[in-house]
C-alpha cells in the first residue's frame, strides 16, 4: 500500500535526523509519497505568527499523518509554540511517549526491564497558554481541565493497553491539592476504569509516581496524566532509558496523528552530521504501526537494536568506544542491518486503537450563584482594605466574607500573618439575600469598588447541585 505522509524537517538538526528516518523507511520497502512542508523558525521569520504556514496545515488535513523534526520557538516572548499550534489545530489531544530499554544503551537502569507508555493529555491544563499580568508584579495562568478532555485521554490510555495487550493503567494526578482540576482527572479515570475491569487500574499521587519511576520503574505499564505532569514525567522516563536523544513520541487525535522526536533542535551541532537520529527513527516505527505496516516496523526496530547493541558507528552521545559514527554512518548501518533480529527483541501484538468517541456535552446540574470573588490591586494591607470595602458596600445586597492573599485568609484577621508581600487581594463577596444574582448587581458592585480600588479580575461563585464549585481560602470558615 502506498501512503502519502506530510514530512516537516524542522529546525536545527531536524532535517538531518528526519531525512535519516525517511531513508530508513524507504530502505525497508514502505511505499511513501512525501509532502515536504515547512514549520518553525523559517515560518516565524516570514511573519507567520503561528509558525505553521497554511500549506502545511492543508497537507496534514489531507494526509492525516505527519512526521516532523524539532521546531524552535522564541522563549519567554513573542509568538506561541509552533508545536502547540499543530496540536491545537488538529486536536491531537494524546501525547504518547514509550519508555523502553534499548539493548546496548548504557545507564543505571540498563539491566532493568522497563517497558511503559506515558500517555499525556496534550491540549488542556496550564498549556492552554492563557496568561495575564494581573498587576505589574503578579502573573496568572489558567489551568483549564474539562471533563471530556479527561475522558478522551483516559479512553486513549485504555485503548493503548488493549491494543498492545498491556495489563495495567496508572493515573497519576495532584488531586490531593488541586481537587477540582486534577481531581476531575481522578474522578473520570475511576468512572472509565470501571468499564475495563479486565485491565488493572490504579491512582497514584504524581510526586509519588515520579519517586516510584526512579525506585521501581518496572512496575509501570501505561501511565496517564494531565498535560504539565505528563510533560515532566515523560522526560523523566526518557532519562531512565538513555535520554531524549533516543525517545520517540506521537501526538494522536481522532483524525490526525503527528509523529516526532521529543528532543530539541540542538543548534550547536546543526549541519555537522553529528546528530543521533534514533528518536526520529523510533518515532517512525510508531508511525508505521499506526499505518499498519507491521512487518516494516518490526524490521526497522530490530535493525535499530542490532546497530546499537553492536556498538559500531554510533553517534557520539551513545557511543561506547572510539568508533564514533556520523549521522549518515549510523543511518547506513541501520539500513545494512535490516533483516537481522536482535536476541532480546520481543514481538508484541499491535492492533489499531479502538475506543468510544467522547461528545462534548455539559452535564445538567442545578446552578446557584451566591456571590463573586473580585481581585483588587492595592499596596494597602488587607486589614486596612477590609473595613473600607465594608463601608463602600454597606447599602448593597453583598457582604464581604473574607479577603485572601495568595490563598490564605488575611481579613478578618485569623492571626499569624503580620505582613504581606503581594498587592493582590482576593475579596469574596456573598449575597445577603437568596434572590437571583443579576449581572447588573455585579456591575454595580464593581463600580462601587472602583471608586476606591482598581479591580483586576473577577470570578463567579456558584453552587452546583448544592455543592460549592470554588475553593475556600486557607483559614476560611
Amino acid at each position: 500500500m502506498k501512503h502519502t505522509i506530510t514530512l516537516i524537517p524542522g529546525d536545527g538538526i531536524g532535517p538531518e535526523v528526519v531525512f535519516s528516518a525517511k531513508k530508513v523507511i524507504e530502505a525497508a520497502g514502505v511505499q511513501v509519497v512525501w509532502e515536504i512542508c515547512e514549520a518553525g523558525t523559517e515560518s516565524f521569520k516570514k511573519g507567520i505568527i503561528t509558525g505553521v504556514p497554511v500549506e502545511t496545515i492543508e497537507s496534514i488535513k489531507r494526509n492525516k499523518v505527519a512526521l516532523k523534526g524539532p521546531l524552535e520557538t522564541p522563549v519567554g516572548y513573542g509568538e506561541k509554540s509552533a508545536n502547540v499550534t499543530l496540536r491545537k489545530l488538529f486536536d491531537t489531544y494524546g501525547n504518547i511517549r514509550p519508555v523502553k530499554n534499548i539493548p546496548g544503551i548504557k545507564g543505571p537502569y540498563e539491566h532493568y526491564n522497563i517497558n511503559m507508555i506515558i500517555v499525556r493529555e496534550n491540549v488542556e491544563d496550564l498549556y492552554t497558554g492563557i496568561e495575564h499580568m494581573q498587576t505589574p508584579d503578579v502573573a496568572q495562568t489558567l489551568k483549564l481541565i474539562s471533563r471530556w478532555g479527561c475522558e478522551k485521554i483516559i479512553r486513549l490510555a485504555f485503548a493503548i493497553a488493549e491494543a498492545e495487550g498491556r495489563q495495567k493503567v496508572t493515573c497519576a494526578t495532584k488531586a490531593n491539592i488541586m481537587k477540582m482540576t486534577e481531581g476531575m482527572m481522578k474522578r473520570v479515570f475511576e468512572e472509565v476504569a470501571a468499564e475495563f475491569s479486565y485491565i488493572k487500574s490504579e491512582h497514584m499521587i504524581v510526586d509519588n509516581c515520579a519517586h516510584q519511576m526512579v525506585m521501581n520503574p518496572e512496575q509501570f505499564d501505561v501511565v496517564v496524566m494531565t498535560n504539565l505532569n505528563g510533560d515532566i514525567l515523560s522526560d523523566l522516563g526518557s532519562a531512565l532509558v538513555g535520554g531524549l536523544g533516543i525517545a520517540p513520541g506521537a501526538n494522536y487525535g481522532d483524525q490526525v496523528a503527528i509523529f516526532e522526536a521529543v528532543h530539541g533542535s540542538a543548534p550547536n551541532i546543526a549541519g555537522q552530521n553529528r546528530a543521533n537520529p534514533t528518536a526520529v527513527i523510533a518515532s517512525s516505527i510508531m508511525m508505521l504501526r499506526h499505518l499498519q505496516e507491521f512487518e516494516a516496523a518490526d524490521a526497522i526496530e530490530n535493525a535499530l537494536y542490532v546497530t546499537i547493541a553492536n556498538g559500531r558507528h554510533l553517534t557520539e552521545d551513545i557511543s561506547r568506544s572510539t568508533d564514533v559514527g556520523s549521522t549518515t554512518e549510523f543511518t547506513d548501518t541501520v539500513i545494512n542491518n535490516l533483516g537481522k533480529t536482535h536476541a532480546d527483541w520481543v514481538k508484541r501484538s499491535y492492533n489499531p486503537f479502538k475506543f468510544k468517541s467522547v461528545k462534548m456535552l455539559e452535564k445538567s446540574v442545578n446552578q446557584h450563584d451566591i456571590g463573586v470573588d473580585i481581585f483588587i490591586h492595592s499596596a494597602d494591607h488587607s486589614l486596612k482594605i477590609g473595613p473600607v470595602l465594608e463601608g463602600l458596600i454597606e447599602k448593597t445586597d453583598f457582604k464581604l466574607k473574607i479577603i485572601a492573599n495568595r490563598g490564605v485568609q488575611v481579613y478578618p484577621d485569623i492571626g499569624g500573618l503580620e505582613s504581606e508581600v503581594s498587592p493582590h487581594h482576593q475579596c469574596r463577596f456573598i449575597r445577603k439575600s437568596d434572590s437571583v444574582l443579576r449581572e447588573s448587581d455585579v456591575v454595580k458592585l464593581i463600580d462601587i469598588i472602583s471608586s476606591k480600588y482598581k479591580w483586576v479580575h473577577i470570578e463567579r461563585l456558584q453552587e452546583l447541585d448544592g455543592k460549592a464549585s470554588y475553593t475556600q481560602a486557607q483559614g476560611e470558615g
